[in-house]
Order: C-alpha cells, then structure tokens, then sequence
C-alpha cells in the first residue's frame, strides 16, 4: 500500500484527469449534436447510399460525451471517498463507455472514406435520382438545388456531368436544358440571370466548379467532430484509467 502522502498525491491526480475528461466529454456531446443535426443538411446525400454511419456515430458520441461527464463527476466522488468499491464500479463504467465510444470513432472514419473517397459514388447517386419523383428523389434533388445554388456550383465534379453520363435528369429534361437551371446564375430576384447563355453552356452566365469538394469537406469536418476528436478523448480517457486503476490498487 503506498504512504498516506503519496496516495493523497495519486488522489489529486486522478479528481484533475477526471475534471478536464469531465470538460472533453461534454465537447464530445456538443460536437456529436452538432453533426446529429445536420448542419449543412446533406444527410440526404449520405442516407441514399445506405450508409449514413457517420450520423449513427454522432448519435453514439452524444450518449458517450454524456456519459463521460456524469461518470467523470462520480469518479472525482469516488476519489475522494477513497472506497474500492466506489472506484471499482467507476472504472467498469468507464470501461463500457470506452468500448462504445470506440464503436462510435471507427464508424464514422471509415463512412467518411466509404462516402467520400473519391467523387463516382455522389455522382452515381446524383446522376440517378436527381429530377426522379420518389420520395428519395425528390430529398436529394432539393439537397443538389440548394447546394448548386449556395455553393455556386453544378454537378459532382463540374456541369459535363450531366452530358457524358445518362441521367434521370437528361431522359426528362434533356431537349430542353443541358443540365439544371440551379447551375445558371440568377439575379437577386432569384431569376435566371441569362437561360439561354446558361443553355449553351456559356461561362459567364452560370457555375463552371463541381460541388464535390464542399461534399467532401462538410462530411470531413463532420468526421473530424465525431471520429477524430473521439479518438483524441478516447486516448486521453485510456491513460487516466490506467492511473485510476493504480490508484485502486492502492486503496485499503
């Protein structure tokens, strides 16, 4: 057993560890919400795919950046009781926590490479829902009209999208426009600045970028939130455990 001063020591080093584990976990839950949120509304995007885990994930970050905080403060109570019992039914919490908390990390990175690791499966997606009158597609072409709109762009990778490749939106609206009047600029009446510069494809009159490096970058920050803050909380939470567990062992 170690001296009285040592153990007060280990004691105070443990309430510390759980104190900003305490503040990280409740960063966790806030950034998790965030995601779970959708703040840049491109869960559409994700959820045709069928893979939509980096919002599985985030809802499993806000159970776990909770948990971490409610169970943080019963450690710093169970350090300062110095009962083994008190502190064995902490570190089997935190343990649990640990193991969900892990789940929620993979989750999210892999989606993020799966959803985003290059440009053919939103183009895919796009290509084949956009302009169609289901329920999906009528999600994702609103989701495509606002993003073209706000981003100022057209297409996955650029407006020849919607030539080279057969889409929904050709086979309906392809005697009429080249690709969809959300690529042409407007007035701030909301007009379309010039439809027949926009038709012929003229430079000036509408958005030449593609919109898959916003996508890319909203659903890498999204993974950064859930995934890599998560794992930077989960590595942090791994040594304090290893301390709590000595401070255990060292309880009478």
């Amino acid at each position: 057993m170690a001296s009285r001063g040592s153990l007060t020591w280990l004691m105070i080093i443990v309430i510390l560890c759980n104190a900003f584990a305490a503040a990280a976990g409740l960063a966790l839950f806030a950034l998790a919400i965030w995601v779970a949120v959708d703040a840049y509304k491109l869960y559409p995007i994700s959820g045709a795919s069928g893979k939509d885990d980096i919002f599985a994930g985030a809802w499993i970050a806000i159970f776990t950046g909770f948990a971490y905080f409610c169970t943080t403060i019963f450690g710093i109570y169970a350090a300062l009781k110095k009962r083994r019992s008190l502190m064995l039914a902490y570190l089997i919490i935190m343990f649990i926590i640990f193991i969900f908390e892990c789940a929620s990390c993979i989750t999210a990175a892999t989606n993020r490479d799966y959803l985003v690791g290059n440009s053919n499966l939103v183009k895919k997606q796009m290509l084949q829902y956009y302009a169609d009158g289901s329920s999906k597609g009528s999600q994702l072409t609103n989701t495509w009209n606002r993003v073209m709109q706000d981003v100022e762009c057209c297409g996955t990778d650029g407006p020849l999208d919607w030539i080279e490749f057969n889409s929904t939106f050709r086979q309906t609206y392809g005697s009429t426009y080249p690709w969809p009047l959300n690529c042409c600029k407007r007035l701030s009446s909301f007009e379309v600045a010039d439809p027949e510069g926009c038709k012929i494809g003229q430079s000036s009159t509408m958005f030449t970028k593609g919109c898959f490096n916003h996508i890319e970058s909203v659903f890498s920050r999204y993974t950064w939130a859930v995934s890599w803050y998560g794992f930077s909380v989960q590595m942090f939470v791994f040594f304090m455990l290893l301390i709590a567990m000595v401070y255990y062992t060292q309880l009478g």
